[in-house]
């Protein structure tokens, strides 16, 4: 006898009662790029649909994000002025800062991540204070910026904090100076394992934070490095990261499942800009069914053990489900 695996697939109403994994609203948290000034919507050319945001239009946002069961978004701030250690990103009046007050006002309800780093306030665009021998990041010093930084942005209502910039031992400072300034309730979701990725392109446009020299391949990941894939988040648990993170995803659907057998923390990806850019020129050319795609794409990063999925597709798939 062999087996009829098609008995189950034969109804629409059994398919559903024995489908595995499942898309919900909930699962997804939306991108949000704010500048300063107001009325300011500017959709970026390599990323249609994506919009760089005065904070009045990113409050306006919001209300439609609600409307769609979207309840979660994350904040890159552009600032007007950058320099070598990125001040603005620990300024209590910096774009952040600023951003952060209003929305929480205006949506209480709302829950407000920070992405953590320095890429989109230095002047050089690397994601910290550089060391000028090495011609890098320099860990330590920038480990203390961090710390200053996730302190600010809890002051300002951030809910949770999600530290980018692959830094040694981030989870450590960040962790200690919100405990120390009162904030131990503030969880951190750590990009745990982000990989030095060409799939960052269209988001350079968009946050306006392409290094000024060289490249980020000193701190962000080899794509090759599986093990040490896997290492790099699970030291961000000992650290005391609440939440792990794959940067980019469809890539690694690999890196995304090893880490999720290794650990039981809640584990987010990030679905990328060249990604998410990928489907859309493939759907203006007229190569793919579009919404499909970009379902069965959230759906891999889901069945590959994802939680949570960082997406700019989030409005879209939102509309469908």
């Amino acid at each position: 006898m062999f087996t009829r695996f098609r008995r189950k697939r034969l109804n629409p109403v059994l398919r559903d009662l024995v489908r595995e994994t499942i898309i919900t609203p909930d699962d997804f948290i939306y991108p949000l790029f704010i500048r300063s000034g107001e009325g300011i919507k500017n959709e970026v050319a390599s990323m249609p649909g994506v919009f760089q945001m005065s904070i009045d239009e990113a409050v306006k946002e919001c209300e439609k994000l609600k409307s769609l069961g979207l309840r979660s978004v994350i904040l890159f701030g552009i600032p007007d002025v950058k320099d070598s250690v990125g001040s603005d990103a620990m300024c209590e009046h910096g774009i952040i800062a600023t951003a952060l007050r209003a929305l929480k006002e205006a949506h209480p309800d709302m829950f407000v991540i920070t992405d953590l780093c320095f890429c989109e306030y230095t002047d050089h665009g690397h994601c910290g204070v550089l060391n000028p021998k090495l011609q890098t990041v320099d860990n330590d010093i920038t480990l203390q910026n961090l710390a200053k930084q996730a302190i600010v942005h809890a002051k300002a209502g951030a809910d949770m904090i999600a530290p980018s910039g692959m830094m040694d031992g981030m989870i450590t400072a960040i962790r200690e100076g919100l405990d120390s300034a009162g904030y131990e309730h503030i969880p951190i979701m750590s990009y745990s394992t982000k990989f030095a990725s060409a799939y960052y392109g269209p988001f350079r446009d968009v946050a306006e934070s392409s290094p000024s020299f060289g490249d980020r391949r000193s701190y962000q990941m080899d794509p090759a490095n599986r093990r040490e894939a896997v290492l790099e988040s699970l030291a961000d648990e000992e650290e005391g990261a609440d939440i792990l993170m794959v940067k980019p995803a469809l890539a690694y659907m690999d890196i995304i499942r090893e880490i999720r057998d290794s650990s039981n923390l809640p584990l987010a990806v990030y679905n990328v800009s060249g990604e998410y850019s990928m489907l859309k020129m493939a759907a203006k050319a007229g190569v793919i069914d579009y919404e499909k795609v970009m379902m069965e794409t959230l759906l891999g990063f889901k069945r590959a053990g994802a939680d949570i999925i960082i997406t700019y597709h989030a409005k879209e798939a939102a509309e469908l489900l």
